[in-house]
């Protein structure tokens, strides 16, 4: 079962929403090897340990943006977070993301202002100009993380038959 870590409070909501899509992807994840983490056995190039890595750089990126309207990283950062590249594990990449996610629940706790916004960066997905606040930004990562765990969902039923979900 999921942690509790909420109550009641927006910060308390935001930490115990990032909690469970969190526990959902770990679960999904868990008891594979690094072989199995590694496969892409649907037509998308996608692999299980690729979304933990994926979901980790998202924690940080997001973070950052929260915390100072930096996001850091680069294109070809984003591309190799889809992918375990070799010397990769299933575990470290794990780790990874337990560290990350604790300087999110850091962030959320002492962020002074959630509502304190800063401009987004150019992208396509964004319209010019437009800013997004700390708050709104962990909002889009708890559903960056659930919407990921419902496609590990679906490679982990690919890779060995167990469904994590449903």
């Amino acid at each position: 079962m999921a942690p509790s870590v909420g109550d009641g409070d927006e910060r308390g909501d935001l930490l115990e929403s990032l909690a469970t899509q969190r526990y959902l992807l770990l679960m999904t994840v868990d008891g594979l090897s690094d072989e199995q983490a590694a496969a892409t056995p649907t037509v998308s190039s996608l692999c299980l340990g690729g979304i933990v890595k994926h979901v980790t750089l998202m924690e940080r990126q997001w973070t950052a943006f929260a915390r100072s309207g930096e996001m850091g990283g680069d294109e070809q950062e984003f591309t190799d977070s889809f992918r375990m590249l070799p010397g990769e594990t299933l575990a470290g990449l794990v780790e990874d993301l337990h560290r990350a996610a604790a300087d999110t629940d850091t962030a959320v706790r002492e962020i002074p202002d959630l509502g304190t916004t800063h401009p987004l960066p150019p992208a396509p997905w964004f319209a010019p100009g437009a800013v997004r606040s700390a708050r709104r930004s962990f909002v889009h990562l708890v559903a960056e993380v659930a919407q990921h765990a419902g496609h590990a969902d679906i490679l982990r039923e690919s890779v060995d038959g167990r469904r994590t979900m449903g």
